[in-house]
Protein backbone atom coordinates (compact mmCIF):
# COMPACT_ATOMS: atom_id res chain seq x y z
CA UNK A 1 0.00 0.00 0.00
CA UNK A 2 1.27 3.47 -0.91
CA UNK A 3 2.82 5.52 1.87
CA UNK A 4 0.47 8.28 3.03
CA UNK A 5 3.26 10.85 3.13
CA UNK A 6 4.23 10.04 -0.44
CA UNK A 7 0.59 10.19 -1.55
CA UNK A 8 0.25 13.74 -0.19
CA UNK A 9 3.78 14.72 -1.25
CA UNK A 10 4.93 15.82 2.20
CA UNK A 11 7.80 14.82 4.46
CA UNK A 12 7.32 12.68 7.58
CA UNK A 13 7.96 15.71 9.80
CA UNK A 14 5.42 17.87 7.97
CA UNK A 15 3.21 20.02 10.18
CA UNK A 16 -0.58 19.69 10.36
CA UNK A 17 -0.93 22.85 8.23
CA UNK A 18 1.43 21.44 5.57
CA UNK A 19 -0.67 18.25 5.45
CA UNK A 20 -3.88 20.26 5.07
CA UNK A 21 -2.46 22.48 2.31
CA UNK A 22 -1.17 19.47 0.41
CA UNK A 23 -4.54 17.74 0.61
CA UNK A 24 -6.48 20.80 -0.58
CA UNK A 25 -4.15 21.24 -3.53
CA UNK A 26 -4.44 17.60 -4.61
CA UNK A 27 -8.19 17.49 -3.97
CA UNK A 28 -8.73 20.40 -6.35
CA UNK A 29 -6.70 18.61 -9.01
CA UNK A 30 -8.13 15.11 -8.63
CA UNK A 31 -11.78 15.66 -7.71
CA UNK A 32 -13.98 13.71 -10.21
CA UNK A 33 -16.10 16.80 -10.86
CA UNK A 34 -12.98 18.62 -12.07
CA UNK A 35 -10.72 15.90 -13.47
CA UNK A 36 -12.41 13.56 -15.99
CA UNK A 37 -9.43 11.19 -16.05
CA UNK A 38 -10.39 7.54 -15.29
CA UNK A 39 -7.60 7.31 -12.72
CA UNK A 40 -8.51 10.55 -10.99
CA UNK A 41 -11.24 9.02 -8.84
CA UNK A 42 -8.97 6.28 -7.47
CA UNK A 43 -6.22 8.78 -6.79
CA UNK A 44 -8.71 11.05 -5.05
CA UNK A 45 -9.73 8.17 -2.75
CA UNK A 46 -6.10 7.51 -1.82
CA UNK A 47 -5.46 11.17 -1.12
CA UNK A 48 -8.61 11.46 1.01
CA UNK A 49 -7.76 8.37 3.04
CA UNK A 50 -4.18 9.54 3.55
CA UNK A 51 -5.42 12.91 4.79
CA UNK A 52 -7.91 11.25 7.19
CA UNK A 53 -5.03 9.37 8.82
CA UNK A 54 -2.38 12.08 8.90
CA UNK A 55 -4.75 14.85 10.02
CA UNK A 56 -5.68 12.89 13.14
CA UNK A 57 -2.83 13.07 15.71
CA UNK A 58 -3.66 9.69 17.25
CA UNK A 59 -3.99 7.88 13.94
CA UNK A 60 -0.84 9.54 12.64
CA UNK A 61 1.14 8.44 15.68
CA UNK A 62 -0.12 4.87 15.27
CA UNK A 63 0.72 4.98 11.57
CA UNK A 64 4.24 6.20 12.27
CA UNK A 65 4.79 3.33 14.71
CA UNK A 66 3.97 0.88 11.95
CA UNK A 67 1.91 -2.32 12.02
CA UNK A 68 4.78 -4.47 13.31
CA UNK A 69 6.45 -3.95 16.65
CA UNK A 70 8.70 -6.06 18.78
CA UNK A 71 10.60 -5.71 22.00
CA UNK A 72 14.10 -6.76 22.85
CA UNK A 73 14.92 -9.44 25.33
CA UNK A 74 14.80 -13.21 25.38
CA UNK A 75 11.92 -14.77 27.28
CA UNK A 76 12.47 -18.26 25.97
CA UNK A 77 10.69 -20.82 28.08
CA UNK A 78 8.06 -18.39 29.31
CA UNK A 79 5.37 -19.19 26.77
CA UNK A 80 2.54 -17.83 28.95
CA UNK A 81 3.94 -14.29 29.20
CA UNK A 82 1.58 -13.13 26.45
CA UNK A 83 -1.41 -14.14 28.55
CA UNK A 84 0.11 -12.59 31.68
CA UNK A 85 0.68 -9.26 29.90
CA UNK A 86 -2.82 -9.42 28.46
CA UNK A 87 -4.26 -9.85 31.92
CA UNK A 88 -2.28 -7.03 33.57
CA UNK A 89 -1.97 -4.53 30.71
CA UNK A 90 -5.16 -5.06 28.73
CA UNK A 91 -3.43 -6.39 25.63
CA UNK A 92 -5.03 -8.65 23.08
CA UNK A 93 -3.80 -12.10 22.14
CA UNK A 94 -6.02 -12.22 19.09
CA UNK A 95 -4.32 -13.70 16.05
CA UNK A 96 -5.29 -11.88 12.89
CA UNK A 97 -8.14 -9.49 12.08
CA UNK A 98 -11.70 -10.33 12.99
CA UNK A 99 -14.21 -11.02 10.27
CA UNK A 100 -17.00 -8.64 9.35
CA UNK A 101 -19.18 -11.68 8.74
CA UNK A 102 -21.10 -12.56 11.88
CA UNK A 103 -23.98 -14.91 12.52
CA UNK A 104 -27.34 -13.19 12.79
CA UNK A 105 -29.35 -13.22 15.99
CA UNK A 106 -32.06 -15.76 16.73
CA UNK A 107 -35.64 -14.48 16.86
CA UNK A 108 -38.58 -15.62 19.01
CA UNK A 109 -42.18 -15.07 17.92
CA UNK A 110 -45.54 -16.03 19.42
CA UNK A 111 -47.76 -18.20 17.21
CA UNK A 112 -51.42 -18.40 18.25
CA UNK A 113 -53.37 -21.48 17.19
CA UNK A 114 -56.90 -22.73 17.59
CA UNK A 115 -57.58 -26.06 19.27
CA UNK A 116 -58.75 -27.46 15.92
CA UNK A 117 -55.34 -26.66 14.38
CA UNK A 118 -53.48 -29.12 16.59
CA UNK A 119 -55.72 -32.13 15.87
CA UNK A 120 -54.13 -32.84 12.51
CA UNK A 121 -51.51 -30.08 12.31
CA UNK A 122 -51.55 -26.99 10.13
CA UNK A 123 -49.31 -24.96 7.80
CA UNK A 124 -49.08 -21.25 8.44
CA UNK A 125 -47.51 -18.43 6.43
CA UNK A 126 -46.49 -15.43 8.52
CA UNK A 127 -45.09 -12.04 7.53
CA UNK A 128 -42.28 -10.96 9.85
CA UNK A 129 -40.10 -7.86 9.91
CA UNK A 130 -36.46 -8.77 10.35
CA UNK A 131 -32.93 -8.10 9.10
CA UNK A 132 -32.21 -9.47 5.62
CA UNK A 133 -29.11 -9.35 3.46
CA UNK A 134 -28.72 -6.12 1.53
CA UNK A 135 -29.42 -6.83 -2.13
CA UNK A 136 -27.49 -3.76 -3.29
CA UNK A 137 -24.11 -4.85 -1.93
CA UNK A 138 -24.87 -8.57 -1.39
CA UNK A 139 -23.62 -8.26 2.17
CA UNK A 140 -20.19 -6.82 1.27
CA UNK A 141 -20.98 -3.50 3.01
CA UNK A 142 -19.33 -1.62 0.09
CA UNK A 143 -20.87 0.52 -2.57
CA UNK A 144 -21.09 -1.57 -5.79
CA UNK A 145 -17.85 -1.27 -7.76
CA UNK A 146 -15.73 -0.60 -4.68
CA UNK A 147 -13.99 -2.82 -2.18
CA UNK A 148 -12.44 -2.54 1.31
CA UNK A 149 -8.94 -1.13 1.65
CA UNK A 150 -6.24 -2.51 3.90
CA UNK A 151 -6.05 -0.45 7.06
CA UNK A 152 -3.00 1.79 6.93
CA UNK A 153 -2.75 1.95 10.72
CA UNK A 154 -2.47 -1.76 11.50
CA UNK A 155 -1.44 -2.96 8.05
CA UNK A 156 -4.36 -5.40 7.92
CA UNK A 157 -3.58 -7.18 11.18
CA UNK A 158 -6.51 -5.67 13.08
CA UNK A 159 -4.28 -4.90 16.07
CA UNK A 160 -1.67 -2.31 16.95
CA UNK A 161 1.30 -2.49 19.30
CA UNK A 162 1.67 -0.18 22.23
CA UNK A 163 4.32 0.23 24.92
CA UNK A 164 3.32 -0.33 28.52
CA UNK A 165 5.58 0.39 31.47
CA UNK A 166 5.93 -2.50 33.88
CA UNK A 167 8.25 -3.88 36.52
CA UNK A 168 10.05 -5.66 33.70
CA UNK A 169 10.56 -2.45 31.77
CA UNK A 170 8.76 -1.32 28.63
CA UNK A 171 6.57 -4.13 27.33
CA UNK A 172 4.88 -4.09 23.92
CA UNK A 173 1.30 -5.34 24.00
CA UNK A 174 -1.37 -5.59 21.33
CA UNK A 175 -4.74 -3.88 21.27
CA UNK A 176 -7.55 -3.69 18.76
CA UNK A 177 -6.93 -1.13 16.07
CA UNK A 178 -9.17 1.87 16.59
CA UNK A 179 -9.05 2.87 12.95
CA UNK A 180 -10.56 -0.33 11.52
CA UNK A 181 -12.11 -1.68 14.74
CA UNK A 182 -10.07 -4.83 14.43
CA UNK A 183 -11.28 -5.78 10.93
CA UNK A 184 -7.95 -5.08 9.24
CA UNK A 185 -9.70 -3.20 6.46
CA UNK A 186 -11.60 0.06 6.10
CA UNK A 187 -14.53 0.79 3.82
CA UNK A 188 -14.02 4.18 2.18
CA UNK A 189 -17.33 3.99 0.33
CA UNK A 190 -20.02 2.26 2.39
CA UNK A 191 -23.11 0.94 0.63
CA UNK A 192 -25.72 3.68 0.55
CA UNK A 193 -28.62 1.19 0.87
CA UNK A 194 -27.48 -0.42 4.14
CA UNK A 195 -25.07 2.26 5.43
CA UNK A 196 -22.23 -0.25 5.32
CA UNK A 197 -23.89 -2.88 7.51
CA UNK A 198 -24.51 -5.49 4.86
CA UNK A 199 -28.14 -5.93 5.89
CA UNK A 200 -31.39 -3.98 5.95
CA UNK A 201 -34.77 -4.27 7.67
CA UNK A 202 -37.47 -5.79 5.52
CA UNK A 203 -40.69 -7.81 5.72
CA UNK A 204 -40.54 -11.38 4.47
CA UNK A 205 -42.88 -14.34 4.52
CA UNK A 206 -42.04 -17.41 6.56
CA UNK A 207 -43.95 -20.68 6.18
CA UNK A 208 -44.05 -22.97 9.20
CA UNK A 209 -45.34 -26.53 9.35
CA UNK A 210 -47.03 -27.01 12.74
CA UNK A 211 -47.10 -30.72 13.65
CA UNK A 212 -50.23 -32.39 14.97
CA UNK A 213 -50.38 -32.82 18.72
CA UNK A 214 -48.20 -29.86 19.67
CA UNK A 215 -49.10 -28.41 23.05
CA UNK A 216 -49.39 -24.95 24.52
CA UNK A 217 -46.00 -23.48 25.42
CA UNK A 218 -44.02 -25.70 23.03
CA UNK A 219 -41.42 -24.14 20.73
CA UNK A 220 -40.75 -24.85 17.09
CA UNK A 221 -37.35 -24.11 15.54
CA UNK A 222 -36.96 -23.02 11.93
CA UNK A 223 -33.24 -23.24 11.16
CA UNK A 224 -31.66 -20.39 9.22
CA UNK A 225 -34.76 -18.17 9.08
CA UNK A 226 -33.76 -15.70 11.79
CA UNK A 227 -31.99 -12.38 11.29
CA UNK A 228 -29.33 -12.07 8.60
CA UNK A 229 -25.83 -11.62 9.97
CA UNK A 230 -23.76 -8.43 9.53
CA UNK A 231 -21.32 -8.36 6.65
CA UNK A 232 -23.14 -11.12 4.76
CA UNK A 233 -22.97 -13.52 7.71
CA UNK A 234 -25.30 -16.53 8.02
CA UNK A 235 -28.82 -16.20 9.35
CA UNK A 236 -29.74 -17.06 12.89
CA UNK A 237 -32.64 -19.36 13.73
CA UNK A 238 -36.32 -18.56 14.14
CA UNK A 239 -38.31 -19.89 17.08
CA UNK A 240 -42.09 -19.98 17.44
CA UNK A 241 -43.69 -20.35 20.86
CA UNK A 242 -47.12 -21.95 20.61
CA UNK A 243 -50.09 -20.35 22.33
CA UNK A 244 -53.41 -22.21 22.11
CA UNK A 245 -56.55 -20.09 22.13
CA UNK A 246 -59.33 -21.12 24.48
CA UNK A 247 -62.46 -22.80 23.06
CA UNK A 248 -66.01 -22.24 24.27
CA UNK A 249 -67.08 -25.89 24.02
CA UNK A 250 -63.96 -28.08 23.98
CA UNK A 251 -60.88 -28.38 26.18
CA UNK A 252 -57.79 -30.54 26.05
CA UNK A 253 -56.32 -33.02 28.50
CA UNK A 254 -53.17 -34.53 27.01
CA UNK A 255 -54.23 -36.01 23.69
CA UNK A 256 -57.86 -36.32 24.78
CA UNK A 257 -60.55 -33.76 24.06
CA UNK A 258 -63.24 -32.98 26.64
CA UNK A 259 -66.73 -31.60 26.13
CA UNK A 260 -70.18 -31.64 27.72
CA UNK A 261 -73.43 -32.49 25.90
CA UNK A 262 -76.89 -31.58 27.19
CA UNK A 263 -79.32 -34.52 27.03
CA UNK A 264 -83.05 -33.98 27.67
CA UNK A 265 -84.39 -35.99 30.57
CA UNK A 266 -86.76 -38.07 28.44
CA UNK A 267 -83.96 -39.14 26.06
CA UNK A 268 -81.79 -39.92 29.08
CA UNK A 269 -84.50 -42.23 30.44
CA UNK A 270 -85.44 -43.93 27.18
CA UNK A 271 -82.11 -43.76 25.36
CA UNK A 272 -81.37 -42.31 21.94
CA UNK A 273 -78.68 -41.51 19.39
CA UNK A 274 -77.58 -37.90 19.08
CA UNK A 275 -75.35 -36.11 16.56
CA UNK A 276 -73.29 -33.06 17.49
CA UNK A 277 -70.54 -30.99 15.87
CA UNK A 278 -67.07 -32.03 17.02
CA UNK A 279 -63.88 -30.18 16.09
CA UNK A 280 -63.17 -32.61 13.24
CA UNK A 281 -66.71 -33.01 11.93
CA UNK A 282 -70.02 -34.58 12.97
CA UNK A 283 -69.89 -37.06 15.85
CA UNK A 284 -72.54 -39.65 16.72
CA UNK A 285 -73.27 -40.13 20.42
CA UNK A 286 -75.15 -43.17 21.71
CA UNK A 287 -77.24 -42.43 24.82
CA UNK A 288 -78.05 -45.66 26.62
CA UNK A 289 -81.38 -45.86 28.50
CA UNK A 290 -81.07 -44.67 32.09
CA UNK A 291 -77.82 -42.75 31.59
CA UNK A 292 -77.01 -40.59 34.58
CA UNK A 293 -75.99 -36.99 34.87
CA UNK A 294 -72.18 -36.75 34.91
CA UNK A 295 -71.59 -40.04 33.12
CA UNK A 296 -68.79 -39.96 30.55
CA UNK A 297 -69.17 -41.46 27.08
CA UNK A 298 -65.91 -42.14 25.22
CA UNK A 299 -65.66 -41.64 21.47
CA UNK A 300 -62.47 -43.47 20.56
CA UNK A 301 -59.87 -41.88 18.27
CA UNK A 302 -61.71 -38.57 18.01
CA UNK A 303 -59.16 -36.61 20.04
CA UNK A 304 -55.78 -35.02 19.19
CA UNK A 305 -53.22 -36.83 17.03
CA UNK A 306 -50.21 -37.97 19.04
CA UNK A 307 -47.21 -35.70 18.53
CA UNK A 308 -44.90 -38.60 17.70
CA UNK A 309 -47.30 -41.00 16.03
CA UNK A 310 -50.34 -41.40 13.82
CA UNK A 311 -52.85 -42.60 16.41
CA UNK A 312 -55.25 -40.25 18.15
CA UNK A 313 -56.57 -39.69 21.62
CA UNK A 314 -60.24 -39.96 22.56
CA UNK A 315 -63.13 -37.54 22.83
CA UNK A 316 -64.59 -37.75 26.34
CA UNK A 317 -68.20 -36.53 26.44
CA UNK A 318 -69.69 -35.68 29.83
CA UNK A 319 -73.47 -36.09 29.95
CA UNK A 320 -75.53 -33.26 31.41
CA UNK A 321 -79.10 -34.45 31.93
CA UNK A 322 -81.42 -31.44 31.54
CA UNK A 323 -84.55 -31.42 33.67
CA UNK A 324 -87.38 -29.31 32.22
CA UNK A 325 -88.39 -26.31 34.32
CA UNK A 326 -91.58 -25.34 32.50
CA UNK A 327 -94.24 -27.94 31.71
CA UNK A 328 -97.56 -27.67 29.94
CA UNK A 329 -100.74 -29.01 31.55
CA UNK A 330 -100.58 -32.10 29.38
CA UNK A 331 -96.93 -32.74 30.33
CA UNK A 332 -97.71 -32.34 34.03
CA UNK A 333 -100.53 -34.84 33.68
CA UNK A 334 -98.25 -37.37 31.99
CA UNK A 335 -95.58 -36.96 34.65
CA UNK A 336 -98.22 -37.46 37.35
CA UNK A 337 -99.29 -40.71 35.72
CA UNK A 338 -95.66 -41.77 35.57
CA UNK A 339 -95.15 -40.90 39.25
CA UNK A 340 -98.27 -42.83 40.29
CA UNK A 341 -97.06 -45.89 38.40
CA UNK A 342 -93.88 -46.02 40.47
CA UNK A 343 -93.55 -46.85 44.12
CA UNK A 344 -93.10 -43.85 46.41
CA UNK A 345 -89.41 -43.12 46.93
CA UNK A 346 -87.86 -41.11 49.74
CA UNK A 347 -84.51 -39.28 49.43
CA UNK A 348 -81.52 -41.29 50.57
CA UNK A 349 -77.83 -40.46 50.89
CA UNK A 350 -75.58 -42.07 48.32
CA UNK A 351 -72.68 -44.09 49.68
CA UNK A 352 -69.26 -43.13 48.32
CA UNK A 353 -67.58 -46.07 46.64
CA UNK A 354 -63.99 -44.87 46.87
CA UNK A 355 -62.41 -47.47 44.63
CA UNK A 356 -64.85 -47.02 41.80
CA UNK A 357 -64.86 -43.25 42.17
CA UNK A 358 -61.07 -43.08 42.13
CA UNK A 359 -60.81 -45.34 39.10
CA UNK A 360 -63.44 -43.39 37.22
CA UNK A 361 -61.79 -40.07 38.03
CA UNK A 362 -58.36 -41.34 37.08
CA UNK A 363 -59.61 -42.60 33.71
CA UNK A 364 -61.41 -39.34 33.11
CA UNK A 365 -58.41 -37.07 33.69
CA UNK A 366 -55.76 -39.33 32.12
Amino acid sequence: MADHYEVLGVTRDASADDVKKAYRRLARELHPDVNPSPDAEDQFKLVTHAYEVLSDPVKREQYDLGPQAAFSGNFSGFGDFGDIFSTFFGGSSSAGPRSRRERGQDALLILELDLADVIFGVERSIDIETAVMCETCAGSCCQPGTEPLTCSICGGSGVIARAVRSLLGNVMTQAQCGSCNGFGTVIPHPCSACAGRGRVRATREVTIDVPAGIDDGSRLQVTGRGEAGPGGGPNGDLYFEIRLRGHEEFSRSGDNLLCTVDVPMVQAVLGTTMTFAALDGEAELEIKPGIQNGDVVTLHKRGVTHLRGNSRGDLLVTINVVTPTKLSSKEKELFSVFADARKPESPQLTKIRHGRFYKKSRNFFS
